[in-house]
């Protein structure tokens, strides 16, 4: 049998009759001798492979005529297109091919096949396309001359017209394949030798050239050739499929294959396949034209969602597309039209959606939705940029609501009459205006936990959407004044009462919890101000919840913001901790000068670095004056002289708003009362070292005798503010209402009358006066600015020991380089331009530093 092309050696010939069931190759290709294809089983073999016919064929004194030979030959050709092969002899053609290359007549025959090939095309194969195009539709429809014509009437035409040029396609190749076998002498020795295209290549470029390049005119219309007619059936079935309807893959994939096996050019480079150069233009640009018009359409009568999900699936479809229906080769290049069009085109307009967009999901946690919005624009932005700017300026949007919910909640929780929490304000008020400011933090953690769950769930925990969420709540949390105050009061809430009852684990996820927040905030020395208000109030009145946890977060603020941060901190514990042991040694001192009294004062005692504490938002400045009744001023004396005699060159200041007294109250027999007040009652009282002070005198006051406000101020001089809200505890407060006032009203007012209430009485032994307002609480507007201005003070000292560091070792600076290192020196606030100024001021008026004359440029030196 004949082999395929360049296959083989010379066996032996044998004559091929219509008898023998000998098969032969073409193109790797089996073929009976009824030219009907064949698969190759092991009965076709052996094979009997052609090479140069051994000389016996064909001497050189053999005279060879060429017409004769052609004559056989281009009958042979015929009948092998009209696959009436039965009682051809491949050997013999074989010869004569062989014998008149061999003539050197190898050109004459290379051009007489291509006139055959050529002729053979233009008479036969073309107007059999041509038949399938009766009528006109189909060119009409796909030159767009005429509409009206339905989906269905252009399927069945398209798959008809498809159809038709497949079978002639795959005829082309079948009949080639015997051709070529035949003529393999010549593909291997005259085209080689003269640089020519094989048979096969030539008659390829022939069925290019003849058949689908050439035109059909279609009435009306411009001339359009097969191949555009073919390539616009090929887009209009892929157009249906994309509006829903079904199609023939296999069909379109067998056209396809028609595109990829022909060339621009006889070179057959691989990039200029007309599928590449055709078709993929035609079908990319028709793809870009239809998702761009659907993008826009979805934009008008669709959902963010559904826009979202129809995109996922439309890139799903074309690459199932080019896998089954074209051709791998266009995957990338589809899937780029698509992004650009439906994703790249149209993402912000989508998640900015009115009522279904980024906003929409966010809050309703839309979870697959979200997840395909990080999916899309991961594909045509790695720094997913619109989807950061969104969802950051979300956040910022919801932290600002919260924001503006705690300023209404504690707006509305201030006295109506205007009086400043502290200073008479009623306590509910105060109250609230605390559990205002503990909600605003729990909001904020919530939105934190929510945002931190969209951010692991949807958006595959993301560096670039997790640095837009760090910068959204440093955003939102700074904008807000009180938010250091609010986070302090928080921490100061849970550790007070807060973790009573909780597990280790539930401690360290508030604790946690609390350290989040504190990452955000800008101004950290102010925090620290307001922590250490709210931690002295918990270690000297005893509320905290136990001293492992204090130390467990201070040790957490040390991991994050360092030693410098917590070393005062760290001051209070070790002064609690010296303290218990002055107050052991000082009762031991008591108990050997004991002279047997009765009624001796037992005092405990907390000795404070002056450094460490938060003295100054205790209101030293008028404190120490205060009156203490004669046995209080003894004991004070006796401590004083022990202490100093240990510890000498020490001042001690003595803070009496921060202690409290336990005292022993007896209430006589009331007559013509109840039962309850006809017998004498004893109570242990527990109350502020004010209210000891005020309680006592009444001691020395006959029955039925009153003191009034001036004076018991002038009596103690305890400062007015202190001293209302002391009162208030004693005399309004119902169930510890040791004094009557008159007249009976919650304001104290300088003519108000107290009186000893004789007639107290309370189920409990112990009993404890909460002073008004008196624990940790919402600062006032005024105090608020009052904390900020001794905070400031202190910043002016950091600036200026920044500016004298940085001078003393660069010795002279420019103005503005002086500036950006002072604000580089990584201090615990962003520094203000003006206070930085400022201080630089102050520094040259001190002669630290001097202005350098002569410079184009304001420069300061260092002055040692």
């Amino acid at each position: 049998m004949l082999a395929g092309r360049g296959k083989g050696k010379i066996k032996p010939p044998r004559r091929v009759s219509d008898k023998s069931p000998v098969s032969f190759a073409a193109s790797d290709r089996y073929y009976n001798v009824a030219g009907e294809a064949t698969e190759p089983t092991p009965r076709a073999l052996p094979r009997l492979l052609c090479a140069p016919v051994r000389n016996s064929l064909a001497s050189p004194g053999d005279i060879v005529d060429f017409q004769t030979a052609w004559a056989e030959l281009s009958t042979a050709l015929r009948e092998i297109h009209t696959k009436d092969v039965s009682k051809l002899s491949f050997e013999e053609l074989y010869r004569n091919a062989y014998k008149l290359v061999l003539k050197k007549m190898g050109e004459k025959l290379y051009e007489a096949v291509k006139k055959f090939e050529e002729r053979w095309l233009r008479e036969e194969v073309k107007p059999k396309i041509q038949g399938l195009l009766s009528g006109g539709n189909l060119i009409s429809a796909a030159t767009g001359s005429i509409r009206g014509v339905s989906t269905n009437e252009k399927r069945v035409s398209g798959e008809k017209y498809m159809k038709g040029l497949k079978s002639e396609w795959e005829d082309h190749n079948l009949c080639l394949g015997m051709i070529t076998d035949v003529l393999m002498y010549m593909d291997r020795v005259f085209c080689t030798d003269n640089k020519k295209s094989s048979i096969f290549t030539a008659a390829m470029i022939l069925f290019r050239d003849h058949i689908l390049r050439s035109h059909v005119v279609a009435e009306g219309s411009d001339p359009t050739t097969i191949e555009n007619l073919l390539i616009s059936v090929i887009l209009d079935q892929i157009q249906m499929e994309r509006e829903g309807d079904i199609i023939d893959k296999a069909l379109i994939r067998s056209c396809i294959y028609m595109f990829e096996g022909l060339y621009e050019t006889e070179y057959e480079d691989q990039t200029e396949k007309l599928y590449l150069t055709t078709f993929e233009p035609e079908f990319l640009n028709a793809s870009r034209i239809f998702y761009r018009s659907e993008g826009e359409s979805l934009l008008r009568n669709s959902d963010a969602g559904s826009y979202l999900r129809h995109t996922a699936s439309r890139l799903r479809e074309e690459q199932d597309r080019c896998r089954s229906t074209i051709s791998p080769l266009t995957a990338a290049k589809i899937r780029e039209v698509v992004e650009e069009e439906l994703i790249r085109q149209n993402f912000r307009d989508v998640i900015e959606l009115e009522g279904s967009g980024l906003k929409f999901m966010l809050d309703n946690d839309r979870m697959e939705e979200l997840s395909l919005a990080y999916n899309l624009i991961s594909r045509i932005d790695p720094k997913k940029t619109e989807l950061q700017k969104s969802f950051q300026k979300r956040v910022v949007q919801h932290g600002v609501e919260i924001n503006k919910a705690a300023g209404t909640a504690a707006t509305q929780a201030t006295p109506a009459n205007g009086k400043e929490s502290g200073k008479g304000a009623a306590p509910n008020a105060v109250a609230l205006q605390s559990v205002a400011a503990i909600k605003w933090v729990d909001d904020v953690l919530q939105l934190k936990d929510k945002y931190d769950n969209i951010w692991s769930r949807a958006f595959c925990k993301d560096q670039g959407l997790q640095t837009a969420l760090t910068r959204s709540f440093h955003e939102f949390i700074n904008e807000f004044q009180r938010s250091s105050e609010y986070i302090s009061l928080f921490i100061d809430e849970n550790l007070k009462r807060g973790l009573k009852d909780k597990t280790e684990n539930e401690v360290d996820a508030v604790l946690e919890k609390a350290i989040i927040l504190l990452r955000y905030i800008q101004d950290k020395d102010l925090f620290e101000r307001y922590y250490k208000k709210h931690l002295s109030r918990r270690l000297l009145m005893g509320k905290s919840v136990g001293e492992d946890v204090e130390k467990q977060m201070i040790s957490r603020m040390k991991s994050e913001l360092g030693s410098h941060f917590t070393h005062k901190l760290e001051g209070m514990f070790r002064d609690i901790a010296l303290s218990g042991e002055v107050s052991v040694a000082y009762k031991g001192h008591v108990r050997q000068l004991d002279d047997g009294s009765k009624g001796r004062i037992e005092l405990s005692i907390n000795v404070l670095t002056n450094t460490f504490w938060p003295v100054e938002s205790w209101g030293s400045t008028t404190i120490a004056t205060c009156i203490f009744p004669p046995d209080v001023e003894r004991v004070k004396t006796g401590f004083e002289n022990f202490y100093l005699r240990k510890h000498t060159g020490r001042r001690l200041t003595w803070q009496p708003n921060m202690g409290t007294a336990d005292i022993r109250a007896v209430f006589p027999k009331v007559p013509g009362k109840d039962a309850a007040l006809a017998k004498e009652r004893r109570h242990e009282i527990n109350v502020s070292t004010y209210a000891m002070a005020v309680l006592l005198l009444f001691n020395d006051l006959p029955a039925g005798a009153f003191y009034t406000f001036e004076d018991l101020q002038t009596k103690t001089n305890i400062p007015a503010n202190d001293l209302i809200r002391n009162l208030q505890s004693l005399a309004v407060a119902p169930k510890t209402r040791l004094l009557v006032k008159e007249p009976m009203s919650k304001d104290i007012k300088p003519t108000d009358r107290f009186y000893f209430n004789e007639s107290f009485s309370s189920k409990y032994l112990k009993l404890k006066v909460n002073v008004v307002a008196g624990g940790n609480k919402v600062e006032s507007e005024q105090e608020r600015k009052e904390t900020e201005m001794r905070n400031d003070e202190t910043r002016r000292a950091i600036i200026e020991a920044a500016i004298v560091r940085i001078m003393k070792e660069r010795k002279e600076l420019p103005h503005q380089q002086l500036y950006a290192e002072v604000i580089a020196q990584q201090l615990r606030f962003t520094p203000d331009i003006n206070m930085i100024k400022k201080r630089i001021e102050g520094l040259i008026e001190r002669e630290y530093l001097e202005r350098v004359e002569g410079k184009a440029v304001p420069a300061y030196r260092y002055l040692a």
